[in-house]
């Protein structure tokens, strides 16, 4: 199978994933097996070697990121792929990729946790260790898609992400987006935008300063460069007892990326100017708002949603903008509310924030379940 011309597939979702990598550019993937996330390595591991890339099982999550951060610095756009236990032992090197500047794509299908919790069941409990698991002050940027289709295209996103701020970036996932087939039409190859890091010219030094986002060398393009999870200058050297180096690192690292929240926000909207009710949502949860909103608007409820493709930055704006235009915001999650603490920040009681929550077993919050409470929420509006 090959993508240079457009066509059309019945993709899992996981599938889909591994192909919009390929699209990307991703030529090296490293992994190790687990539930919901194993088809991604086992398709890398079937289609790279077609496309002149690597995949590699490792022996554990924490080696699966570290080689995919090596593997970037020797030229190369690099994915992993993983579930909630795997996500929480990569987060020591997804902090490293941080600081060292590394663009990377991981991808973390969320299973039901803590811990193994349900392996083969859906849970969105990963939300805020997207954001917040590894530690030192930082700042995330994370996709969430909610469609086989967004698999591909989100995928695609993230990488072109990674190469333009030079960082990791998450693909958070889920088991139903990762599991299920759906109809995809792939755009041909050269109607896809691929973005490149951007390479130094002769002379360059300064790798990791003097610019928002510096230029990356490649190991053996003939460049002096230090690479060092500890606190370094513009040129990669160590500084660690120095507060002002210190500072000036950080706040780069942070500020490329808050800098340039609304060119990284990517979201769908509908009817945010004259709802009184609305719904933020993101992932497989949004998959129930389409027949909700249809069947309140027949009813006589001016609603309206945004479902965020992208969660991290949270697009704080965009989300006050709703707030000042509804009345009540339904906040419908598969967990206990993680999201919902982040809109109720931003909403400043500006609009009633109120949580729809369901964990466990891996049943989705239904079409039905999200009307119910529409409807609850609108007759006490009467």
């Amino acid at each position: 199978m090959t993508t240079t011309k457009s066509n059309t597939y019945f993709w899992q979702g996981n599938q889909a994933c591994a192909e919009g990598a390929i699209a990307a550019g991703c030529r090296f993937f490293a992994g190790y097996p687990i539930t919901p996330a194993s088809e991604i390595a086992a398709h890398m591991a079937k289609r790279l070697p077609q496309v002149g890339g690597i995949a590699i099982q490792m022996e554990d999550e924490l080696a699966s990121v570290g080689v995919a951060i090596g593997a970037s610095w020797a030229g190369a756009k690099a994915m992993t792929a993983t579930s909630g236990p795997g996500f929480s032992l990569m987060q020591e090197f997804i902090g490293y990729a941080f600081i060292t500047e590394t663009p990377c794509v991981i991808v973390d299908a969320q299973r039901a946790g803590p811990s193994t919790g349900q392996a083969t069941k859906c849970g969105q409990g990963d939300v805020m260790q997207s954001r917040w698991g590894t530690h030192g002050d930082y700042s995330a940027i994370v996709l969430s898609p909610n469609s086989v289709e967004e698999m591909f295209t989100l995928t695609v996103r993230a990488f072109n992400l990674a190469e333009e701020y030079r960082t990791p970036v998450i693909l958070l996932a889920d088991e139903t987006i990762a599991h299920m087939r759906e109809q995809i039409t792939v755009p041909s190859s050269d109607s896809v935008n691929v973005i490149n890091r951007r390479k130094p010219r002769a002379g360059d030094k300064a790798f990791f300063g003097l610019e928002e986002v510096p230029p990356m060398p490649a190991v053996g393009e003939g460049f002096n460069v230090a690479v060092t999870g500890s606190t370094h200058d513009e040129y990669g050297i160590r500084f660690t007892a120095d507060p002002l180096v210190h500072k000036k690192l950080v706040e780069r690292l942070n500020n490329k990326i808050r800098n340039h929240v609304e060119e990284i926000s990517d979201f769908e909207d509908y009817n945010i100017e004259g709802c009184q009710i609305a719904l933020l949502v993101y992932g497989c949860t949004s998959r129930a708002i389409y027949e909700a909103v249809e069947k309140a608007e027949a009813k006589g409820i001016k609603i309206g949603y945004i479902r965020l493709k992208t969660i991290w930055p949270f697009p704080e704006k965009l989300v006050r903008k709703l707030a000042e235009k509804a009345e009540k915001i339904i906040v419908p999650e598969m967990n206990l509310g993680q999201i919902c603490y982040e809109v109720e920040r931003v909403a400043n009681g500006l609009a009633e924030v109120i949580p729809l929550n369901k964990i466990g077993g891996g049943e989705l919050i239904t079409p039905e379940e999200l009307l119910a409470k529409i409807l609850r929420e609108a007759e006490k509006n009467e």
